[in-house]
């Protein structure tokens, strides 16, 4: 998607659900510092209680590196979180998994959507019931958050854009895309398309909505490279959900030319899993944006404790090079860093998707 990866991913501000209570509450970090300078509300408590933990699947890799982070982040952050629930990529069953963990007394949600919509009715059920949620990766159209984690999904598109626009003169490019209901599938399809138009215009821009569906992404594309042999570029906007089937669909087509070699199609994916930087390795794709899901677990902790506490934050600058934004719908995210791999520094430790067993 997810990646980012498999249905949806979206933005979401503001940190309320714990702070349901009153006006005597916080004003914490200086210019959304993460630093322990906030105060607990009258509704704050010590952070402790148990905090459940729902996933938008596990069929994609990025996802599997998010769960198995889940714990180990959990246990640094000193939260008692309860094994993780996966919502198989349906948006009614992670509104039923939400409510189930409420109905066994969690204290605490953090959360990925499947749907920017659909989620706000396990939202209304949190709020209802003071339980404080933080979105992981996707941010809700509407409902109570205490904060969206997540990396600028516009960037993401951005880049894409212009590493392809770099390295290919004029022709057509595809975007493989993901969910439009998501706000990250609707983030990257227009910042890609908008970034394209503007300083690229002799690229030409061919699309193909594919849901964060693997199946969906081979068979379009295949059908789209039938009528277009002419491809020269392609951003995947999930690579834990859409490499696997891009390089085999190339591949069957005799179209999977090395980096360097003519008859090359220059690939840019989004989530920075071992695979996409084999890939790059291997000259089969050019570069990937890692999506940090070591720094999503890490961060989703970290606020459902601040929330739970009754902590607020403000728009700024924080103290782990990100940025906290306040979203038109009024909630807070934390824009975590996310850069853009190549070659030249696939092989960096300091990348998670190098440090996964």
């Amino acid at each position: 998607m997810p990646g980012s990866t498999v249905r949806k991913r979206n933005t979401s501000r503001m940190l309320g659900a714990v702070a349901l209570a009153a006006g005597a509450s916080l004003v914490l970090a200086a210019c959304g510092s993460t630093k322990d300078t906030g105060a607990s509300g009258a509704a704050g408590g010590d952070g402790t209680g148990k905090v459940g933990v729902v996933l938008p699947l596990l069929t994609s890799p990025f996802w599997q590196s998010y769960n198995d982070y889940v714990p180990k982040m959990a246990k640094s952050e000193g939260v008692d979180a309860m094994k993780t629930v996966n919502s198989n990529s349906d948006p009614s069953q992670q509104i039923t998994d939400i409510n189930n963990q409420l109905n066994q007394g969690v204290e605490g949600l953090v959360v990925a959507p499947l749907d920017s919509a659909a989620i706000e009715a396990g939202l209304v059920q949190a709020e209802r019931k003071g339980v404080p949620v933080v979105a992981v990766d996707v941010a809700p159209d509407k409902g109570k958050v205490a904060m969206v984690v997540r990396a600028n999904n516009v960037a993401y598109g951005e880049k894409a854009c212009r590493y392809l626009g770099e390295h290919i003169t004029s022709g057509k490019v595809v975007q493989v895309m993901g969910d439009l209901a998501s706000v990250n599938g609707r983030d990257r399809s227009a910042a890609f398309r908008a970034c394209v138009q503007k300083n690229f215009p002799k690229l030409k821009v061919l699309e193909i909505p594919a849901k964060w569906e693997s199946d969906t992404a081979a068979s379009k594309l295949d059908t789209l490279l039938n009528a277009n042999p002419d491809i020269k570029g392609i951003y995947l906007q999930a690579g834990g959900v859409y490499l696997a089937p891009t390089l085999q669909t190339l591949k069957s087509k005799g179209m999977l030319k090395k980096a360097g070699k003519s008859g090359h199609i220059a690939i840019v994916s989004n989530d920075g899993i071992p695979q996409e930087f084999d890939a790059i390795r291997k000259g089969e794709i050019d570069a990937t944006v890692s999506q940090p899901a070591d720094a999503y677990a890490k961060y989703g902790m970290y606020y459902i404790k601040a929330a739970m506490q009754g902590k607020r934050f403000k728009p700024g600058p924080t103290d782990h090079d990100s940025t906290i934004v306040k979203l038109p719908s009024g909630i807070l995210e934390d824009q975590l860093p996310a850069p853009l791999v190549t070659k030249e520094n696939v092989d960096d430790p300091e990348l998670w998707g190098n440090t996964v067993e």
